[in-house]
């Protein structure tokens, strides 16, 4: 079994050691986060590590839900009272693939490198976050995106507070990463994600991950998409995600979209989320 400090790169990343190394670190991840929503640690992961994942992720990949449907940036129904314009009125192609939390063992490579003790406390000191929380969902804890040539992901806000993604796989060509950082910072803004939408906006940002990357992502604020894939080769990226409120998870409409099904927990906390926005 590969120890857990042989899958982090923990030379370049001290995360478990106390002392000035990571107290820099956590304080360019926070300069990042501050700036634009966004912050990446390049390298995070060894070799080994991503050697590992990729054949994780290729002996469950059959297990993922691919959906094919058209959805808004917020994953509502159509509100045709609304002038056509709305952003809450404009449907995108959506074609992607999920593999549910409940498909990776805890003794797997995915869990050992989010169940490392120092993961979650570092994670929790770069947000500066006093509530934080694992996302109690049982299908989305801890989950990887599956993407092949054609798909990728339209514009959209994420459910979860913050999202900490690990790039383990590229495609061939195509996935880049696009958002518009902090839409969200103080209200819905629908006419700066109408300019978004439209192609006239000055906030839109490109990041192009490599395979190891760690990814911090204020993704329930920030407006963001993947552009399509090409090639034989599919991408993966993990998914980690933390919320401000204990034994929180997704409503039963949006699980259903992402997974292709629901588990009891998600009908018994159906409408129990503490913030109001659309999702």
């Amino acid at each position: 079994m590969i120890d857990a400090r042989d899958l982090i790169n923990l030379t370049a990343y001290p995360i478990d050691r106390m002392g000035r190394q990571r107290d820099d670190l956590i304080e360019r991840v926070r300069a990042q986060l501050a700036d634009d929503g966004c912050a990446v640690l390049k390298g995070f992961l060894t070799p080994q590590a991503i050697t590992a994942l990729v054949a994780e992720a290729d002996g469950v990949a059959h297990h993922a839900h691919r959906s094919f449907n058209r959805t808004n940036p917020y994953f509502t129904q159509d509100d045709p009272t609304l002038p056509e314009a709305d952003p809450r009125r404009r449907f995108y192609d959506r074609s992607n693939a999920f593999i549910a939390a409940d498909h990776f063992a805890p003794s797997g490579v995915l869990r050992r490198i989010h169940d490392f003790p120092a993961f979650d406390p570092f994670i929790k000191d770069c947000l500066e976050q006093d509530a934080f929380y694992r996302y109690a969902d049982p299908l989305a804890d801890v989950i990887i995106n599956a993407a092949e040539e054609g798909e990728g992901f339209p514009w959209h806000f994420d459910t979860n507070n913050f999202t900490i993604t690990l790039a383990i796989q590229n495609a061939d060509e195509g996935g880049v990463f696009e958002y518009a950082p902090n839409i969200r910072r103080d209200g819905e803004h629908f006419d700066e994600v109408q300019a978004v939408l439209d192609g006239r906006s000055d906030r839109v940002r490109s990041l192009h991950l490599e395979p190891g990357d760690l990814q911090l992502f204020k993704g329930r604020y920030s407006l963001h998409r993947v552009a399509p894939l090409k090639g034989k080769t599919p991408r993966y990226v993990a998914i980690f995600s933390y919320v401000e409120e204990p034994d929180m998870v997704g409503s039963p409409e949006r699980t259903r979209q992402l997974y292709g099904r629901v588990l009891p927990i998600h009908l018994e906390r159906a409408g129990l989320r503490g913030d109001a926005y659309l999702d």
